[in-house]
């Protein structure tokens, strides 16, 4: 493995914490009486609150998970042969400035691909989004890189010099 761009997990574990201690806390009193409240409870609570308010989290470990190996650049649920990438968009994406934090939101704003009629990449003339994700996750960098077919391609990350000096070094060698 090249370059590994994991999600923290920082967040999560708050959460999960927070709802295991609030599940335990409501388990003391009610548990051998009233296990179907406490049941309740805690799938409401779990359903509720603990997912929604980690929505974003699982759903960047699934779509948004960079790794470079010798062969294949795997983003989410998708993998590209590093063959196909085209090492001069990749070259070209290192010499940019590093976009601030007004930018990246923006940016991040029209990058969609929902797959719903008229809002695809392809309708709305954006690079496809790479890794099966429907849109960048709000305030996320995002690096748009070319295939030797001429596609271009947006992709999350959370790293962009080391993601992008990763995909040059995995690339030099070609």
């Amino acid at each position: 493995m090249i370059y590994e761009e994991k999600i923290p997990k920082t967040w999560i574990t708050i959460t999960t914490v927070l709802y295991v201690v609030g599940v335990g806390a409501m388990a003391v009193g009610t548990v051998p009486d009233e296990l179907g409240l406490w049941l309740g409870m805690s799938a409401m609570f779990l359903v509720l609150i603990y997912l929604p308010f980690n929505a974003v989290p699982i759903s960047k470990f699934f779509f948004n998970r960079i790794q470079i190996d010798h062969k294949t650049l795997r983003v989410g649920r998708e993998r590209i042969a590093l063959a196909e990438v085209d090492p001069a968009s990749v070259h070209a994406v290192s010499q940019q400035a590093v976009p601030g934090v007004a930018q990246r939101y923006a940016t991040s704003a029209n990058a969609i691909d929902a797959p719903v009629p008229g809002l695809r990449a392809a309708n709305l003339g954006n690079p496809r989004v790479v890794g099966g994700g429907w849109s960048v996750p709000m305030g996320m960098d995002s690096v748009v890189i070319s295939t030797r077919q001429g596609e271009a391609l947006t992709i999350a990350t959370r790293d962009r010099a080391k993601f992008v000096d990763a995909l040059g070094a995995a690339l030099g060698n070609r």
